[in-house]
Formats: structure tokens, C-alpha cells, sequence
């Protein structure tokens, strides 16, 4: 059998000159990386302001099992399968981060025959955009640091330095560090950390951004510390946001490429959804939907984050209202929500399945209840399903009013996607009443409750001391009314990693608020998760490898 690798080698691209000019996307604004990618400039979205825009679908997934989902191939072959039924469609996706490239979940490029190209180059350095959000970060920490040295003339208190430096890595041995040991010349020492950069406020702003001016307001009100007498200090204030702007402004614009089957793909922006809002840029967004019918984009993990996030936070910001919403789902992720092992997973366990099923049936209920959109459940097909699992998964979603299509687009491009191209389709066409998970009038603390008892349908809600003492702060500063982005394990619905299936009558616990003042959000901390990762026992990195070449192996 072919890897994922192997068959996007194997693929002849199109020009990347020839895929913008089908996208109807004129040649001046075209910046070439190449052949087979290119950055299009934002300016082309002042010629496109008066078109119409194009209906946006998203596609979602339950919480994600080592069994494995397919959301991003999905995604992929679905738009590929909507082009093949006539649809004029682009997909929108997240830029994938090197900790999980290098890590334990491979990369974020597709699979099968179901892909965007070139998938290596997607997965490693692409334009430079991470090392470019990196840089913008990393200097406002310098900068931030130099004022210090050079006579604090804003009186920061060192000790109340909240801005960390950033990595695109997953490494541990960067959490907790001191910095500015060796004396007077080498700066204050003070306690310190690094987040991996898909986390960074900045991979935030540029993913919400509208324009480059929206970009440097928004770079001016980053929050990165307090002074001794508890006065917020930004990156304005250090006349920091024009030079992070100049390094961003590139960056913003977003990049071209295209699926195995030449359907055009944006793909710009790449926050993580258990630890950021987890969605493509809305420049992207807003630029497909005016170059195309339908636009196909993704949300990370499962719907109680990236979907969650998209639809309370992205959706808020850009005006946005998707028609319709795909919840990904596999027969193997449902037995493992039914407690199976993964070695196991093969063999037909309908009584397994029925004990998954509910975290599946959650997700939906989401979607259309709390959300009020239409929805269709998409089965990635593996060859071990038998015919009594996929009736049991139909049958359940049935009873909800929810519509299931096979999806068999990894080992059948968009030929197996057909059919659930034209129940989207359809699904586009019905009425949504959407609506938010809460209104942005309630106190902070209102609405962390609300998404953990409407999303997540935790029982209790514990703030813990400190954090309430932070969110009372930030709401006698003023940030009281921005939305929430929280931040919790992606493999449950509680914020333990280890209650499968939809968990009942548990306690959510936050454990640290955050103001990302320059994105237009607060973040809440739950359980014990980290805003830097550590690799595993054996990363994907000790199986990647180039050749004398310059082929790359082993990457997924």
C-alpha cells in the first residue's frame, strides 16, 4: 500500500499560475513561491469587494481517538467531490505546526488520495509564515526586555511579565526557564517560558485580522505584563506593533495551492484548537468565499473546541455564518469511545459501538440545537466496517434529524466523496436559525459556564483562587466582554484526557485566566493543559528522513 507521501510525489501539480487563473484570481496579485505555491496579495480583496460571496461549509469531527478521525481529508475530498458535481468550490485550511509534524500526530496536508501539495513542503517550512509570527513574537520579548534594561522608564514589574517567547516545537525543557542570569550586562533575571507558536496571541491576530491596519491595532493592544502599581503594559506602549507588523506583513497574505485533483486551496494560519481558537485566517476565509460558491474549511479537533471556537469566536469577529457543518466521524474512534482497545478495533462490537456512539450523538445535538445550523454526520469508511456498525450509526443520527453519508474519499479521491457533496449541497440550501453559545453581555465567569455546561455538559464549574482573582481584575479593566477561548484536552469532552465517550456529572476546573487583549479574547485554562507540548516516546521525527535527492520519506 502506498503512504500518504508516496502518492502526493507521485502526483504531477499544475502550475501554480494556472490554478489562481482557474480560481479567477488575477495574475498581479499572484506572488510565486515556485511553481506549486504562491501568496496572494490582500489587495485583490478591494477589486473583489462588490462579488458575492460564497457559502461557507465547515467541517468538524467528535474528540479525536488514536484510532484516528480523517477531518482534514474529508475536508479535502469533500471540496474535491463538490468541484466534481459542479460546484465552483475552494477549501480553506490551517498551515500545519512542526510540533505535531515532528511529534506524534504527523502532519496536516490530507491523506490518501484526498490531499493538498506539495505536502512536504506544506508540512515543513511552506512560506515561512510560522517563522515569521515567530520572529514578530520574539522581538516584542526582546523589546519588551531591552526597556527594562535600559531604565523601565514604564516601571513593569519584572515579576509580572506575562508575554512568553514562542518555538514552532514541541519541547518540554522550555516551559519554565530563567533568563538574564550572568550579570548586570546580560539583563534582569527573572522566570520565564516558551509557548509553541501556534499558540502565540500573534498566530491569533494574524488569523482574525482583516487588514494590515486591523493587524497593527490589534499588535498595539497586546497585553505583555503590569507595572508595580498593576497597570496593564502593551506592545504599543513599547512602540513595538509597526516593526512586528513590518515582519507580519507577508505573513498576511494567504497561500495558494491545490488538492491532488487541482481544486484550488487556500491554506494560511495554523492556531492549534486545544490551546487557541484553532482556525484558518479570516483573510482566507473572506478571500475564497469571494472566489468561490462553497468554500470547504476545517476547524481543529473535535466540535467542542475548533468548532465551538469558529462559531463563538471567528464567526463574531468576521461576520460570518457557515450553511452547513460536517461532523466527521469513524466506526474504529466510536468502539474506542466505547472503551475497545486499539489493537481490537477491527473486529464488528456493536455493543461497543452503541457505548461510543454518545459522544458522536453530543456533537450533533452542538450543532444543531445549541447552534441552530444544519448538519450531516461523514463515516470515513475503513475496510474493517461492517454493514450492522454503519446501520447502528445511522439509525442514532437518524433519531436526531441528522443525515449520515459514507465517506470513502482517502482511498477514492472525490469519487468517494460524491455523496456527501450532494447532501452539503442540499444541507446549503435549508434554513439555520444560528445563533451563539452565549452573549458577550454576560460576566466572564457566565460565560465559561455556558460553554461548559451547554458544550461540554459538565455538571459544576470550579474557578480556582487565582484565576478568579485575575478574572475579576480583567473585568475592572475593561475586558469583560470579550469571548472566550478555552483551553482543554482535545480527547474529551471533560478536561480529563481519559473520560471517553460524553461524560456526565463532572467538575470543569479552570485554573488560569488569560487576556489576549490584542486577538479580542480571554483564554480559560482547564485540567492540566499545556500551552507547550513535549514530544513522545518515539516522535514521528525518528522515521523522517531525505534522500541524496532531496526526496523526503516518512512524512504523514
Amino acid at each position: 500500500m502506498k503512504t500518504d507521501i508516496q502518492i502526493a510525489q507521485e502526483t504531477e501539480a499544475r502550475h501554480i499560475r494556472d490554478i489562481a487563473a482557474e480560481a479567477g484570481i488575477d495574475e498581479k496579485y499572484v506572488e510565486q513561491y515556485g511553481n506549486v505555491k504562491a501568496k496572494i496579495d490582500y489587495n485583490i480583496l478591494t477589486d473583489l469587494k462588490d462579488a458575492p460571496e460564497g457559502k461557507v461549509v465547515l467541517v468538524t469531527a467528535i474528540s479525536p481517538t488514536p484510532a484516528g478521525e480523517g477531518k482534514t481529508t474529508t475536508t479535502v475530498g469533500l471540496a474535491d467531490a463538490m468541484r466534481r458535481i459542479g460546484k465552483r468550490t475552494m477549501v480553506a485550511l490551517r498551515e500545519p505546526s512542526l510540533g505535531p509534524v515532528f511529534g506524534i500526530k504527523g502532519g496536516a496536508a490530507g491523506g490518501g488520495y484526498a490531499q493538498v501539495i506539495p505536502m512536504e513542503d506544506i508540512n515543513l517550512h511552506f512560506t515561512g509564515d510560522m517563522h515569521a509570527i515567530g520572529a514578530a513574537n520574539n522581538l516584542l520579548a526582546a523589546m519588551l526586555d531591552n526597556h527594562i534594561q535600559q531604565g523601565n522608564s514604564l516601571k513593569i514589574d519584572p515579576r509580572r511579565i506575562t508575554w512568553k517567547r514562542c518555538v514552532d516545537m514541541n519541547d518540554r525543557q522550555l516551559r519554565f526557564i530563567t533568563n538574564g542570569l550572568g550579570g548586570r550586562v546580560n539583563g534582569t533575571p527573572r522566570e520565564d517560558g516558551f509557548d509553541i507558536t501556534v499558540a502565540s496571541e500573534v498566530m491569533a491576530i494574524l488569523c482574525l485580522a482583516s487588514d494590515i491596519d486591523d493587524l497593527k491595532d490589534r499588535l498595539s493592544r497586546i497585553i505583555v505584563g503590569y507595572t508595580y502599581d498593576e497597570e496593564p503594559v502593551t506592545a504599543g506602549q513599547l512602540n513595538a506593533h509597526g516593526a512586528m507588523a513590518a515582519l507580519l506583513r507577508d505573513t498576511l497574505k494567504p497561500n495558494l495551492v491545490q488538492t491532488l485533483e487541482h481544486t484550488p486551496a487556500l491554506i494560511h494560519g495554523g492556531p492549534f484548537a486545544n490551546i487557541a481558537h484553532g482556525c484558518n485566517s479570516v483573510m482566507a476565509t473572506k478571500m475564497a468565499r469571494k472566489l468561490a460558491d462553497y468554500v470547504v474549511t476545517e476547524a481543529g479537533f473535535g466540535a467542542d473546541l475548533g468548532a465551538e471556537k469558529f462559531l463563538d469566536i471567528k464567526c463574531r469577529m468576521a461576520g460570518i455564518q457557515p450553511s452547513a457543518v460536517v461532523i466527521v466521524a469513524t466506526v474504529r474512534a466510536l468502539k474506542h469511545h466505547g472503551g475497545v482497545a486499539k489493537a481490537d478495533l477491527q473486529e464488528e462490537n456493536l455493543e461497543a459501538l452503541e457505548e461510543g456512539l454518545p459522544n458522536l450523538l453530543q456533537h450533533v445535538e452542538n450543532i444543531t440545537q445549541v447552534y441552530g445550523l444544519p448538519a450531516v454526520v461523514a463515516i470515513n469508511r475503513f475496510p474493517t466496517d461492517t454493514e450492522a456498525e454503519l446501520a447502528l450509526v445511522e439509525e442514532k443520527c437518524r433519531a436526531l434529524g441528522v443525515n449520515v453519508a459514507l465517506s470513502e474519499v482517502w482511498g477514492k479521491g472525490s469519487e468517494g466523496g460524491v455523496a456527501l457533496a450532494e447532501e452539503v449541497v442540499r444541507l446549503c440550501e435549508q434554513p439555520a436559525d444560528f445563533h451563539c453559545a452565549y452573549e458577550l453581555d454576560l460576566t466572564i465567569e457566565e460565560k465559561i459556564k455556558a460553554i461548559a455546561k451547554r458544550i461540554y455538559r459538565a455538571k459544576h464549574v470550579i474557578i480556582q483562587p487565582p484565576a478568579m482573582k485575575e478574572l475579576k481584575k480583567l473585568e475592572s479593566l475593561g475586558y469583560g466582554n470579550l469571548p472566550i477561548c478555552m483551553a482543554k484536552t482535545q480527547y474529551s469532552f471533560s478536561d480529563d484526557a481519559t473520560l471517553l465517550g460524553a461524560p456526565q456529572g463532572w467538575t470543569l476546573q479552570v485554573r488560569e485566566i488569560r487576556v489576549s487583549a490584542g486577538a479580542g479574547f480571554i483564554v480559560a485554562l482547564t485540567g492540566n493543559i499545556m500551552t507547550m507540548p513535549g514530544l513522545p516516546k518515539k516522535p514521528a521525527a525518528e522515521k523522517i528522513d531525505v534522500d541524496s535527492r532531496g526526496v523526503i520519506s516518512g512524512l504523514f
